[in-house]
C-alpha cells in the first residue's frame, strides 16, 4: 500500500488490467475442469436467485462502506471496492475450502499455507491501486476459512471428489466475473453468485443420491 502510493495512476490502471486478466484464465481454467457443466450451470442459478434474495452484495458492500467511514475516509471509494473486491476473490477458490478441511481433519495446514502465501502477492498488487481496503479482507476471509476448519468433519463426509471437482467449476465462473468486473468489461454483483459455491456441490450429491437409489 505504501508503494503504491507512489504509483502513477496510469500504473495503477494497468496493474489492474493485469490482475483482472489472470483472475479471468484462473476462473476460466477453474471452470473447465467440470465434468458436467449442467452441476455449475444449476448451481449459479439457483444461487443467483437465493443471492439476490439475501442481496449478500449489498450487505458486503455495506460493511466495506463503514469500515471506509472509519479508516479509509480518503479512499475515495476505493476501500469499500478493494475490501470487496479481495474478499470475493481470496474466498471463491477452492484451496479454501479444502485446505480448511485438511487443517481440520489431520492438522495439516500445507495447502492453507500456500494459499495464504499466493493471497499474499495477489494482495500487495491489489492494494497497490484498491488500497488498504485489500487489508481488512483478511477479516471475513478468517472467519470463512475458520468456520470451514471447525466444520471440517461434516466437509469430509459429505464431499466427494466429483463434488469437489463440479464445486471448482462453480468457483471458476465466479472467478471469471470478478475478472470481467476487475476489467470493466462487465459489473456483475458477484456477491449474489456465492451461494453456488455450496450449491453445485448438494446439487451433485442429489443427483447422485437420487441415481443410486434407482439403482443407475
Amino acid at each position: 500500500m505504501l508503494v503504491g502510493k507512489k504509483y502513477p495512476e496510469k500504473m495503477k490502471e494497468t496493474v489492474m488490467n493485469g490482475m483482472g486478466l489472470v483472475t479471468s484464465i484462473i476462473g476460466i481454467s477453474m471452470a473447465l475442469e467440470t465434468e458436467n457443466i449442467l452441476y455449475p450451470l444449476s448451481g449459479i442459478a439457483l444461487g443467483a436467485i437465493i443471492g439476490e434474495w439475501l442481496n449478500i452484495e449489498s450487505w458486503i458492500n455495506k460493511l466495506g462502506e463503514a469500515l471506509e467511514s472509519r479508516f479509509g475516509k480518503q479512499s475515495q471509494g476505493l476501500f469499500a471496492k478493494g475490501f470487496v473486491s479481495a474478499t470475493l476473490l481470496f474466498c471463491v477458490g477452492p484451496m479454501a475450502i479444502i485446505g480448511g478441511i485438511q487443517d481440520g481433519l489431520t492438522g495439516d495446514f500445507r495447502t492453507l499455507a500456500a494459499k495464504a502465501a499466493i493471497d499474499g502477492f495477489t494482495s500487495i498488487a491489489f492494494a497497490s491501486s484498491l488500497g488498504l481496503g485489500v487489508g481488512f479482507s483478511a477479516l471475513p476471509v478468517s472467519l470463512y476459512q475458520g468456520a470451514i476448519t471447525l466444520g471440517a468433519g461434516f466437509f469430509d463426509r459429505v464431499l466427494t471428489d466429483q463434488m469437489v471437482t463440479e464445486m471448482t467449476a462453480a468457483g471458476g465462473l465466479l472467478l471469471f466475473a470478478i475478472g470481467l468486473s476487475l476489467l470493466e468489461i462487465k459489473r456483475m454483483r458477484v456477491a449474489n453468485l456465492l451461494p453456488a459455491i455450496f450449491l453445485t456441490p448438494a446439487i451433485c450429491y442429489l443427483v447422485q443420491l437420487i441415481g443410486s437409489g434407482a439403482g443407475f
